[in-house]
């Protein structure tokens, strides 16, 4: 059976003395009085069973015990510090995983995210793009940005970004035998289907979109349907036909004039995009530096 340490206390105050070489410095060095350290080293002598320290003409030395110890002991508390500032750094650099919408992803995020990574070059951003929701727990994700109603219980939750839906195209339909210049010009064009797992009843569909236009003689339901919205806005930037594009998924696409809004005004969501996570996740610095990353991206206020 190994030995029963001495208490822990009682080898700091050894450390100190044995650095020193002197009660009174290592007294002042762990704030407490003399009494107190030469008690700490009698708690640990009695212990052991042998003097660590002994005096040569008024000069505090140690014994040859002391001096076989001193080494173990020393490595110990620096192991201990070494530990201790290992799990202080896990907020502060390291690595970051975010679970993410792989739309959300491609089409915002990604574009942006080196300016995160050269603000912030110590944390490594890991971006866990997935269609299903993270639960958080054993999969090692920190932060999520969620496109929904914002209901997650037991999480911290901030709205980010609102979304609005609009038809969009390649320039290139706005020309040609069948230009497409009006909502009822789209009886010569394929029509593309979001058909994302959102389920959100305000976002319009084509039927939905077209009876609010007063479009009746359009097929709203004819089309290619794509399970992901980053795909609808490629299928449209290569110029495979009119898709309901979301306006933060397209945003990039429609600058770079690879898209154009052909006509009709954008409908509002009840949907948005969320920031949420654990809440002991919170106070993680690369957590908190990375949330006010994201609003100032977004243009949203600091939450106080």
């Amino acid at each position: 059976m190994r030995r029963r340490l001495p208490p822990l206390n009682s080898l700091r105050v050894f450390e100190a003395v044995a650095r020193h070489l002197s009660v009174s410095k290592a007294a002042d060095e762990l704030a407490v009085t003399p009494a107190a350290v030469s008690h700490q080293i009698k708690t640990i002598e009695d212990h052991l069973g042998i003097a660590l320290f002994q005096r040569v003409k008024g000069n505090l030395l140690l014994s040859d015990a002391g001096q076989a110890i001193l080494p173990g002991i020393r490595g110990g508390f620096e192991q201990f510090v070494s530990a201790i500032e290992a799990v202080d750094n896990l907020g502060d650099a390291g690595l970051l995983t975010i679970s993410v919408a792989p739309s959300f992803a491609a089409k915002w995020l990604l574009p942006r995210l080196d300016r995160f990574q050269t603000q912030y070059p110590e944390i490594d951003v890991r971006v866990a793009a997935s269609m299903y929701l993270t639960e958080f727990h054993g999969d090692g994700v920190d932060l999520a940005i969620r496109y929904g109603a914002g209901r997650y219980p037991d999480l911290h939750v901030e709205r980010l970004l609102d979304e609005a839906v609009f038809p969009v195209c390649s320039p290139d339909l706005l020309k040609g035998a069948a230009p497409l210049d009006t909502p009822e010009a789209l009886k010569n064009h394929t029509l593309l289907h979001d058909d994302s797992p959102d389920d959100d009843p305000s976002c319009p569909s084509w039927p939905m979109w077209l009876k609010a236009a007063g479009v009746a003689d359009v097929d709203g339901t004819r089309g290619p349907k794509f399970n992901q919205s980053s795909l609808v806005i490629e299928a449209a930037v290569m110029g495979r036909g009119v898709a309901l594009g979301k306006s933060l998924l397209a945003a990039a696409d429609l600058e770079a004039g690879r898209l154009v809004k052909p006509f009709g005004k954008a409908v509002p969501v009840d949907f948005a995009y969320y920031v949420v996570c654990p809440k002991p996740k919170l106070a993680l610095r690369k957590v908190v530096l990375f949330r006010e990353w994201l609003r100032a991206e977004a243009g949203t206020p600091k939450k106080r």
